[in-house]
């Protein structure tokens, strides 16, 4: 039956030529961890990815529990802990993965660095790398206001003032984050949206740039 459905699809789209390219591109032996016990280095990038597809995915799962306001945030966060089946594992899933993804973003990093991957002709995809690590830490900065408890309260009052100290534009990217003259409702429903709607956007068309260009370049050697 899938096979049907998918030469239905096929031949109206006449995307197996497409998914064919992708799916026979030679992988470079030095990225090879059967070759090389090094090569394993070179799989940061591709862990990377699949804790962000985790993370895209489970938080797809908690948007249909979670109530931006500061009644009910902190509740619904509560009830999805505790009466939602697996709702405990998956925003656990969701927690820790949101540490290890930045983890992984930074021995990806360090990967690219020591071996010279930055270099030309790759500068512009090594600035696209940092703009997704940018985008990563305020996915994290903005996500860990969400449950709305004391530790979640006091430490984004902390990245308030962190952000108010930025030279010339500090007050007004506070004023922005924050909404109002004090951490509340106005806070959480903007970080509710720079999570789930403003940088996700930015994140995912940043990806497409990142894997195009590796496409058009391929993967990086040793120096």
């Amino acid at each position: 039956m899938f096979k049907n459905v998918y030469n239905w699809i096929d031949e109206r789209l006449d995307f197996t030529p497409i998914w064919r390219d992708v799916a026979d591109h030679e992988v470079p032996e030095h990225v090879n961890p059967a070759h090389h016990f090094s090569a394993f280095v070179y799989c940061f990038g591709g862990l990377t990815f699949f804790i962000t597809i985790i993370q895209i995915l489970s938080g797809m799962f908690l948007t249909m529990y979670y109530v931006p306001d500061i009644k009910n945030a902190y509740a619904s966060v509560e009830y999805l802990q505790t009466q939602v089946a697996f709702g405990q594992i998956v925003r656990g899933m969701h927690h820790w993965g949101a540490s290890l993804v930045i983890v992984m973003m930074f021995l990806h990093t360090l990967r690219v660095f020591f071996t010279g991957s930055y270099k030309a002709p790759r500068e512009m995809n090594w600035v696209v790398g940092m703009l997704i690590f940018f985008v990563m830490i305020g996915l994290g900065l903005t996500g860990y206001l969400l449950p709305w408890d004391n530790k979640s309260y006091f430490a984004t009052k902390v990245t308030l003032e962190i952000a108010n100290s930025v030279p010339v534009l500090g007050p007004v990217i506070k004023e922005l984050l924050q909404g109002g003259t004090i951490v509340g409702a106005e806070t959480l429903t903007r970080f509710f949206a720079i999570h789930v709607f403003f940088l996700p956007a930015v994140l995912l068309l940043l990806l497409v740039g990142h894997f195009l260009i590796i496409r058009k370049q391929g993967i990086s050697g040793p120096l």
